[in-house]
């Protein structure tokens, strides 16, 4: 049975189950969570006058407690959040066309890689540390805009198609965890590469609709060594980097592979590309299963905490991609559509959105930005908000027209 407690009363550890407004007004990505740090509390106190407390899902002896440094320490003392600081420095628009051309060139790269390394040649390290550093810098200055530039793309299972899109993801949540800077270097080139070995399996197997034989899974299980021993043969890449690439797929409860390792033993940035690519290969086009929507395979992680993966860093990955993660194709309550170009890290439900699309679905030219956050009037009694998520195959127009 819950438990009706003023705010003034909550402590960190509390699981609080239901508010006394609705969720959809909050910026709480989830109905029903774990009560962690100060910037919650605070949240809840601005928001609410009262909270139910559900006892039974309480845990305040063990509960990952956030320092006033910033720093996020686990109850066994495991630190999941740095101090570094990253302000933006450029707005998306000023950074879109340096962040194209750090993607575009990256991916020139990768399919060189690619094709090196399916004739056995040796990839070039150097040149790929530096063109992973292009993209580091961009995501620094502001992550939003590298990100819409990945969402606006077309979407492949392909290794080629994926390892840029895992690199990026890693990069946006190692800075928004304040990671230093060669860390987020090292997740950069992990989340390009942990996969490499993929291009060793045949085809078929890769492509096959449905579930795999027994045989089948132990050759695609053996992609992690196959990267492994890839890393290991290529001069110029961080020594570490090869032992890495063999963690993505360990699972916090040690029912992961190929070592079955567990908890700590993962360590911080196999946790982080556990996670990562969970997320990138579920809301990927798949031959053998449907394409999820960023929600859900959220959702999904959530529900995996503390078994399949590290559960501090499932709730900083959900608070770090957002409600309405950018690219997002969203309907307002205009009926306008419009698509996410920013994140607001303190109000999740108001970030900034381009308007591409009237009510009655014609193109909007000139686009309008909208900055929800100021709550700018959609009519005379009632300020724009979101109403609802679209997917990107229903909208009539191609929101991609208006950044590539």
């Amino acid at each position: 049975m819950y438990r009706e407690i003023p705010v003034g009363q909550l402590r960190l550890g509390m699981f609080v189950a239901e508010l006394d407004r609705p969720w959809t007004e909050t910026p709480f990505t989830f109905q029903g969570f774990l009560l962690r740090n100060d910037k919650q509390l605070e949240i809840l106190r601005q928001l609410c006058k009262k909270v139910y407390v559900d006892p039974e899902r309480s845990d305040v002896g063990t509960v990952a407690i956030m320092h006033a440094s910033g720093t996020l320490v686990s109850a066994r003392g495991e630190q999941v959040r740095g101090d570094s600081s990253y302000p933006e420095k450029t707005s998306v628009e000023g950074e879109l066309p340096v962040a194209r051309a750090a993607y575009a060139e990256t991916r020139a790269l990768l399919e060189d890689l690619i094709a090196a390394v399916q004739i056995g040649n040796v990839i070039e390290g150097p040149k790929l540390r530096e063109a992973v550093s292009r993209v580091t810098d961009s995501i620094v200055r502001n992550p939003d805009a590298m990100m819409l530039l990945m969402r606006m793309m077309e979407k492949s299972s392909q290794v080629a198609g994926r390892a840029l899109d895992v690199s990026i993801y890693m990069l946006v949540f190692g800075r928004f965890l304040q990671l230093p800077r060669d860390r987020l270097d090292i997740l950069g080139l992990l989340g390009l590469l942990q996969d490499i070995g993929k291009v060793k399996l045949p085809n078929e197997l890769l492509e096959k609709r449905g579930k795999l034989t027994p045989a089948e899974y132990k050759v695609a299980r053996s992609h992690v060594q196959l990267s492994a021993e890839v890393l290991r043969a290529t001069p110029g890449l961080p020594a570490d980097l090869a032992a890495l690439a063999l963690l993505h797929h360990e699972r916090h409860d040690g029912t992961g592979y190929p070592k079955g390792l567990k908890g700590a033993e993962i360590g911080l940035v196999g946790s982080i590309a556990g996670i990562v690519d969970t997320f990138d290969a579920l809301t990927m086009p798949r031959p053998y299963a449907e394409q999820m929507a960023p929600s859900n395979a959220l959702n999904l992680l959530y529900k995996g905490r503390g078994t399949q993966f590290h559960p501090a860093l499932v709730e900083q990955f959900i608070q770090c991609i957002g409600v309405f993660p950018v690219g997002a194709v969203v309907e307002l309550n205009t009926g306008e559509v419009g698509v996410v170009i920013a994140q607001n890290l303190v109000r999740r439900l108001q970030p900034r959105v381009m308007v591409i699309m009237d009510a009655e679905g014609r193109p909007l030219r000139p686009h309008k930005i909208l900055d929800l956050v100021k709550e700018p009037k959609g009519s005379a009694n009632e300020p724009y908000r979101i109403r609802r998520t679209l997917e990107h195959g229903k909208v009539e127009i191609d929101p991609r027209e208006f950044f590539l």
